[in-house]
């Protein structure tokens, strides 16, 4: 299984970004997929999930500002991040299972900083 993030980079508070997790090795349409953040200090903070049949949850931190996605055909799912605010600088990582197996892609850092 291998998750390939990317998308992270510099906005300035009120930007957006999109990050992207390109899977492959799982069945994609069958898996639900997260997006995880971390600060330095913190635990890793769930964000957003999205199950196979397109139900979301998002943590009430980015509620109405963070959108996650998903495409099965180009087995990718997707984190639109808008109305960034500096608290959600952090390393972002996707995340999925297999057999009862956590996968993790690597990380993406979004800074959002004047």
């Amino acid at each position: 299984v291998q998750l390939q993030a990317s998308g992270g980079g510099l906005v300035q508070p009120g930007g957006s970004l999109r990050l992207s997790c390109a899977a492959s090795g799982i069945i994609f349409r069958l898996n639900v997929m997260d997006w995880y953040r971390q600060t330095p200090g913190k635990q890793r903070e769930l964000v957003a999930t999205i199950t196979s049949g397109s139900f979301t949850n998002y943590a009430d931190s980015v509620k109405g500002r963070f959108t996650i996605s998903r495409d099965n055909v180009k087995s990718t799912v997707y984190l639109q991040m808008n109305s960034l605010k500096p608290e959600d600088t952090a390393v972002y990582y996707c995340r999925t299972d297999r057999a009862g197996v956590a996968y993790w892609g690597q990380e993406t850092l979004v800074t959002v900083s004047s």
